[in-house]
C-alpha cells in the first residue's frame, strides 16, 4: 500500500470517477525550507533537509506526472497541487450484512464489542431485504383493489434473516440462549425497512449483551428480534471471532449503509437518530469514490481522542477507501432549526442506531475531521470528514 519515512506530512486524495487527485504537502516551519518533490507514476517522494517522505501508491492507481497544475500555498495547510491519475473504478461493494447470504454453512452472530455469542450455528436459508418505510403509501398505485398487505407484519421464520437499512430481523424461537428484555412489547403496526413495529405502550425492549451490557437491539415480538448492524458481527461458524477496533467497525458499517442507500434511493442527506427517536447527527454524503493516501510525518499536532483507539501514529502512512461527508451535530439543542427542517423533508432519509452508538459516531467524525488538513475540515457551516469504507 503505502510506505514512508520521517519527514513532511503528505496528504493525497484520489477521486476514481474524476481520475484526478489533490496533493497537499504539510505546512513548512517558519522561515521556510527547500522542498524537492519527485512524482513518478507509482510513487511520490518529498525531500527536505529534515528528512524524506515517500508514498507508494496501490497497484490500481498511477499518477500522471506531466499533468501537475494549480500549485499554490494555502496558509495552515502548505502546498496544494492537482494532477491527473489513472485509477481503476472501485469494486462492487459487498457489505458485512450481504456476506451472510453467501455463506453455505451455518452462521454465528457475535457481539461486536466483546465477542459474546448471540446466536450460534444458525443456518440462514432466506436472507431478504425489507421494503422501504414508505412502501405502504405506494400500494394503492400498484393494486386496483384494497391493500392485500394491510396489517400483515413480516415475521422472519426460523431460518430467515430480513435486512433493513441499519438492522437485521431474526427469529430466536429455536435458540437456547435468547437475549431477554426487561419487559415485553405489544405489537401494533406493520413493518417497513426503518419503522417495523410501533410498540405500545413504550416499554423497555432493549436486548443487552450478557457479557459487556452493550445494547445489541430490540425485541419486536415474542419471537422476532431486531439487531443493529453496528453491534453484531455475522461469521461462518467454522471461523473464529475476529477482533475489529470498535471505531473502525462503526464507521465502516455506517459508510456502507450510506453508499448503498444513496445508490438505491438517490438520496444523499441523512439524519442519524437514536433508538430513543432523538436526532444526533445530520449527514450529507458528497462522494464515495475517494482513495486517501497519507503520511503523517513527524507532525506533533495530531488531536488525541482518549475514548477511541489510537489508530493514527506519527511517522506512519496508510491508504484507505473513504466516503466524504459533511455533518452537523444535533446534541445539546444544537442546530435545532436545521434539524427540524431536515426531519420534515421527505427527500432526507433517517438511520436509527443505538443512542450510545450515535454518540460514538459523532466522536469518530470529530476525530477524523481533526486529522484532515485545515482547509478540508469544513464547508459553509458543515464539517467535512471522511469515513473509512
Amino acid at each position: 500500500m503505502a510506505a514512508a519515512a520521517a519527514g513532511t506530512r503528505v496528504f493525497l486524495e484520489v477521486r476514481r470517477r474524476l481520475q484526478s487527485a489533490l496533493l497537499i504537502l504539510g505546512e513548512p516551519k517558519e522561515g521556510g525550507v527547500p522542498v524537492d518533490i519527485s512524482i513518478a507514476p507509482c510513487s511520490l517522494r518529498v525531500k527536505t533537509p529534515e528528512g524524506c517522505t515517500e508514498l507508494r501508491l496501490p497497484a490500481e492507481v498511477s499518477l500522471v506526472p506531466s499533468s501537475c497544475r494549480g500549485l499554490q500555498y494555502v496558509p495552515g495547510d502548505g502546498l496544494h497541487l492537482r494532477l491527473q491519475v489513472r485509477a481503476e473504478s472501485d469494486a462492487k461493494l459487498i457489505s458485512m450484512f450481504n456476506q451472510s447470504s453467501q455463506a453455505h454453512g451455518c452462521c454465528t452472530f457475535y457481539c461486536q464489542s466483546c465477542g459474546e455469542v448471540v446466536i450460534r450455528d444458525r443456518k440462514l436459508v432466506r436472507v431478504l431485504p425489507l421494503p422501504s418505510e414508505n412502501w405502504g403509501a405506494l400500494v394503492e398505485e400498484w393494486c386496483c383493489h384494497p391493500d392485500p398487505f394491510a396489517n400483515k407484519p413480516l415475521h422472519p421464520q426460523e431460518n430467515d434473516c430480513f435486512i433493513g437499512d441499519s438492522f437485521f430481523l431474526v427469529n430466536l424461537r429455536s435458540d437456547l440462549w435468547q437475549p431477554r428484555p426487561e419487559s415485553a412489547p405489544v405489537e401494533t403496526h406493520c413493518p417497513s425497512s426503518e419503522n417495523h413495529f410501533k410498540l405500545k405502550p413504550k416499554a423497555n425492549t432493549k436486548v443487552i449483551c450478557k457479557r459487556c451490557k452493550v445494547m445489541l437491539g430490540e425485541t419486536m415480538s415474542s419471537e422476532t428480534t431486531k439487531f443493529y448492524m453496528t453491534e453484531i458481527i455475522i461469521q461462518p461458524s467454522e471461523r473464529n471471532f475476529s477482533i475489529i477496533p470498535r471505531s473502525q467497525f462503526v464507521q465502516n458499517v455506517v459508510a456502507q449503509c450510506l453508499v448503498e442507500l444513496s445508490a438505491a434511493r438517490s438520496t444523499f442527506r441523512f439524519t442519524i437518530q437514536g433508538h430513543d427517536g432523538k436526532a444526533y447527527i445530520l449527514l450529507w454524503l458528497l462522494n464515495s469514490d475517494s482513495l486517501v493516501i497519507e503520511s503523517l510525518g513527524s507532525s506533533k499536532s495530531i488531536t488525541k481522542f482518549p475514548l477511541l483507539e489510537d489508530t493514527l501514529k506519527e511517522d506512519s502512512s496508510s491508504a484507505w477507501n473513504a466516503v466524504k461527508v459533511l455533518y452537523q451535530p444535533c446534541i445539546k439543542n444544537r442546530n435545532e432549526k436545521l434539524s427540524s427542517a431536515w426531519e420534515s423533508d421527505i427527500s432526507i432519509h433517517s438511520l436509527t442506531l443505538p443512542s450510545a452508538t450515535c454518540l460514538e459516531l459523532l466522536l469518530i467524525l470529530s476525530r477524523n475531521n481533526a486529522t484532515l488538513p485545515p482547509s478540508l475540515r469544513s464547508m459553509n457551516s458543515f464539517q467535512g470528514p471522511r469515513l473509512v469504507l
